[in-house]
């Protein structure tokens, strides 16, 4: 049943989508906080853990798996979530994607810490009981083949959830309330991803973050509870990261719902037109100024933050000298000002709008890329980290917003298959520009020279970014005047 003050959107005759009060304060902080849930897994699996503990603990060696395992997902990503978009559009339904998806990143999280601890031996920082292995011992293709597959599928549904979950604003905010809702639930996020990091690095390590001890009762009890986590180490937190993952995904399953789902006829959804869909949406997108042009920007500012949020746990420990084990502290302390800026930028984006406020952070990103290239010391890094996580909520915060004021909100899904499009090509090509500048340079200039090189390049990007984006139209004073 609707709150007694909302009033149920309605679809316009041009499609767009008329809201003239705000969903209820439960569905809006149920839809926000599936941002909490999701960043627990982009923290602990795609940003803290995972590749470290495969490049660092098991001894790969190099940055080129995980850069596989990254293109691969987000080439599954390309090629069906605009198709599955349009079939989202057709019916109207957009929350029965978000649970699905989020259930098989959770399966698939489950699998890697399974894997991690059946075929492959128990070693690695802070592992309880570590499996003797002999010098040079590598890592068997067919366990290196398993994780790898394991964690695409990870990568890819979580993924897969974003655009369905960001086509679910528009029927919960009015238009003039939307910047701060999306901030809303950035902010959420970024609290998600540090509580990502203390609920499980007790698990890691057995304290929280590498910094208060849990005591040795609570601990036994912690690891007796929670299955395949017995070993610690890093390979212990990917069962606890997924089933966070899942539990706070739960609100979003009870309260949240998709209000114009019953006011479409039911008819059955034609596979062949989806596919055709997708092309008709590239086509008919020339008949919205900019949105191309803005989704060619999203391209490249997407690939810049991918990969860096992919690799920043490694460039921390290789390039800036950080003790192993000691990276889930400084990513906690460095995404706490992320909270307040995602907020931050929400108002701004109400204040003077989305590309404005998209446009500022990404000219700061290439200032703090230039200065983290620069950086002499690790207390030099821990202050352009600070920064950046100051900002880095921003281009989410933004960019909804924005593509919803280009495109007519019956297309936003669609068009936000769209966006996802062209930021998993970007996520197939960045890590593999960052593993060649890394894997390339390192045996002749060294790791330092090798890992600045590669966040060059990723500044470089942000900059195309920032050319493209000045020419994508801003609608934010026609939108209020509507």
């Amino acid at each position: 049943m609707a709150h007694a003050t909302h009033v149920i959107p309605i679809a316009a005759s041009d499609g767009e989508i008329i809201v003239r009060t705000a969903a209820p304060a439960r569905e809006r902080w149920s839809w926000a906080l599936y941002d909490f849930a999701n960043t627990i897994f982009s923290m602990n699996i795609a940003t803290l853990y995972f590749a470290v503990w495969l490049v660092s603990d098991l001894g790969v060696g190099k940055n080129t798996p995980v850069a596989i395992g990254n293109g691969i997902s987000s080439l599954l990503v390309a090629v069906s979530i605009p198709v599955l978009g349009a079939i989202s559009d057709a019916t109207r339904r957009r929350k029965p994607w978000v649970v699905w998806f989020t259930i098989l990143a959770c399966v698939a999280t489950v699998a890697i810490g399974i894997i991690g601890q059946t075929m492959v031996p128990i070693v690695g920082d802070q592992t309880i009981g570590a499996t003797p292995v002999a010098p040079g011992w590598h890592l068997p293709t067919g366990a290196l083949v398993a994780i790898i597959a394991a964690f695409i599928v990870a990568n890819y549904a979580y993924q897969g959830a974003q655009p369905f979950y960001n086509a679910m604003l528009p029927e919960l905010a009015p238009l003039h309330e939307q910047g701060r809702l999306s901030g809303l639930g950035t902010a959420l996020g970024y609290i998600g991803s540090i509580s990502g990091v203390v609920l499980v690095s007790g698990f890691f390590s057995g304290s929280i973050a590498g910094v208060v001890p849990l005591p040795s009762g609570m601990l036994r009890t912690l690891r007796a509870t929670m299955p395949f986590t017995s070993h610690a180490g890093r390979v212990s937190t990917f069962v606890p990261t997924a089933l966070l993952f899942l539990l706070f995904t739960v609100p979003l399953m009870v309260w949240c719902r998709d209000h114009l789902a019953g006011t479409v006829q039911r008819t059955r959804v034609k596979w062949r037109e989806a596919f055709a869909e997708v092309g008709h949406t590239i086509r008919d997108a020339k008949q919205h100024p900019g949105a191309l042009r803005f989704i060619l920007a999203s391209f490249l500012y997407q690939d810049a933050m991918g990969t860096i949020i992919s690799y920043m746990a490694l460039y921390a420990v290789v390039a800036m000298g950080f003790a192993k084990g000691t990276e889930q502290k400084l990513f906690l302390v460095l995404t706490i000002p992320a909270v307040v800026g995602a907020y931050v930028c929400g108002l701004l984006t109400d204040r003077i709008g989305p590309k404005k406020t998209l446009m500022l952070v990404i000219s700061a990103w290439v200032v703090l890329l230039t200065a983290m290239i620069l950086a002499p010391s690790q207390r030099a890094f821990w202050v352009v980290g600070f920064f950046i996580g100051l900002i880095y909520g921003g281009v989410s915060t933004a960019e909804r917003p924005l593509l919803l004021s280009l495109v007519p909100d019956v297309e936003a899904g669609r068009y936000f298959g769209l966006m996802v499009l062209s930021a998993r090509a970007a996520a197939v090509l960045g890590p593999f520009v960052w593993a060649l500048a890394v894997d390339g340079l390192s045996p002749h200039f060294g790791t330092g020279v090798a890992y600045r090189a590669a966040v060059a390049s990723v500044a470089v990007a942000m900059v195309i970014a920032l050319f493209v984006l000045r020419k994508v139209p801003d609608n934010f004073g026609l939108a209020k005047a509507r």
